[in-house]
């Protein structure tokens, strides 16, 4: 009798723990790939700068290193971003915000603003 109830115990804390692990793996997936895309832009910019760079860019703070620039989302549009970011530090080769990468035509655009 004791076997029986320890047999069925085993499978259920077995099951319990397969499905806690199951969603500890999916959420911990879910989270990072929204956190990673979702609240910075980030430009690539074509000559790197000398020295790290702080300046505000639409009411957000750019912080730039080499050729690495990211800045928090500001609510317009990345086209008109990725313009003033090129105002305010040269050229950029990309430009990526929370719906990917611009297109060459954009980027383009993006780049004659300097």
């Amino acid at each position: 009798m004791n076997t029986a109830i320890s047999s069925t115990l085993s499978r259920s804390f077995l099951a319990a723990a397969l499905a806690f692990a199951g969603t500890v793996v999916s959420f911990s997936a879910t989270t990072s790939t929204a956190h990673a895309g979702t609240n910075h832009y980030n430009a690539k910019l074509t000559a790197a700068i000398a020295a790290p760079q702080d300046k505000v860019v639409n009411d957000v703070v750019w912080k730039c290193a080499g050729d690495s620039c990211s800045g928090a989302i500001d609510g317009s549009r990345a086209i008109n971003t990725c313009a003033k970011v090129v105002k305010a530090f040269g050229k950029v080769q990309s430009f990526t915000g929370p719906k990917g990468e611009l297109s060459a035509d954009d980027l383009a655009r993006c780049n004659a603003a300097s």
